[in-house]
């Protein structure tokens, strides 16, 4: 029975709790199979010893067969240029092992009631694939302010960055089970292809990677229309591709159609490493109260599960990781422990004993 070495970083502000509930929550489900080792690094980190990530982190991490981050940066921590430290946290290990797949589910769950009126539980059902280390975030750190009067960032395409991102939305989205409003294995490459070259080449080599998939359906929408699409027909959608800036905004935007941000996992994924948290943020302000939702770290628990498990072909880990988001699913779909951002008033840990005891 193969084991495997997750390197954990609790981070600021709720990070902690809510890293330590996926800790629970996974070892209920696998047992002794992961075993957890914590590492320092965050915004506090930085301001106690100017290091964000420290090179044994790095170092840790890169060995590590997965990493599992609660959430990092604290209000007033930043670097000379006016950006977050904490940002810097997964933004470094982003680059520096090449995780350029940034993979965000958008799924409305049993109990969890859309702002979008009358949609239920799997009629939004789809994932947003964001190229992770290109675009306009590639400029981080390198963009140019002169004298204080004019700033520039540079939005950067390569074919590579391009090829790989499109090849990996199209095989999953062959392992998909299509569309909610039709079943249709469908990538939806989101661009402004009509105005910027840089996006016209993003979706030129699109078409290219497409032709090697004739089971799954291209189709394209400009970044400003699919807003509007996704919230007035989101079971059209299966799988979407997009630019580093342009994935960001909308992951967010489909986050809020199926409960928000506190219930939206995140894995982002290299071909050798991969990195899970919750897409949220630290929310300092109610750090240490046991008022955080655990629940989307959890769900990138169960993502790191699976993405493990079809890495190592361990179908224990795939049956984990679903068994995990059922879990989730049924205490949500109960009613009894509801979080506070989806309108109860669960406690980190009162959510965290009712999906271990669920899985139990």
């Amino acid at each position: 029975m193969n084991t495997y070495d997750i390197a954990t970083i609790d981070g600021d502000g709720i990070g902690p709790e809510v890293c330590q509930s996926a800790i629970a929550v996974l070892r209920e489900a696998c047992g002794e199979r992961l075993r957890f080792t914590a590492w320092p690094g965050g915004a506090a980190h930085h301001a106690r010893t100017g290091a964000v990530l420290p090179e044994e982190t790095f170092a840790a991490c890169r060995s590590a067969h997965a990493i599992l981050h609660g959430a990092a940066g604290l209000p007033g921590i930043t670097y000379a240029d006016g950006t977050e430290v904490g940002n810097d946290l997964h933004l470094q290990l982003r680059f520096r092992l090449d995780l350029y797949a940034n993979v965000r589910p958008n799924r409305l769950y049993r109990g969890v009631r859309s702002p979008l009126a009358g949609w239920e539980a799997g009629g939004i059902d789809y994932v947003i694939v964001r190229e992770n280390t290109e675009g306009l975030y590639a400029s981080r750190g390198a963009g140019v302010n002169l004298r204080g009067e004019v700033a520039t960032d540079t939005l950067v395409v390569t074919r590579k960055g391009v090829e790989r991102v499109a090849r990996f939305a199209f095989e999953l989205a062959r392992r998909r089970q299509g569309a909610p409003r039709d079943g249709r294995r469908r990538v939806t490459v989101c661009d402004k292809a009509n105005i910027l070259r840089s996006y016209a080449f993003f979706r030129a080599i699109c078409d290219e990677v497409a032709r090697g998939y004739a089971d799954v359906e291209i189709d394209y929408a400009y970044a400003d229309a699919i807003t509007v699409h996704m919230l007035k027909k989101p079971d059209f959608y299966d799988v979407i591709v997009a630019e580093n800036m342009f994935g960001d905004i909308i992951s967010d935007l489909g986050a809020g159609t199926v409960g928000g941000l506190g219930i939206a996992a995140s894995a982002e994924l290299g071909d050798s490493h991969g990195l899970f948290q919750g897409a949220h943020g630290s929310a300092p302000d109610i750090a240490g109260q046991d008022l955080a939702s655990p629940l989307a770290t959890i769900l990138s628990g169960a993502l790191m599960l699976r993405w493990l498990g079809e890495r190592h072909g361990d179908d224990a880990l795939v049956q984990g990781a679903a068994r995990v988001e059922r879990a989730v699913e049924d205490v949500l779909a109960a009613g009894q422990t509801v979080p506070r951002d989806l309108g109860g008033q669960a406690r980190c840990s009162e959510i965290t004993q009712a999906v271990c005891r669920q899985l139990g």
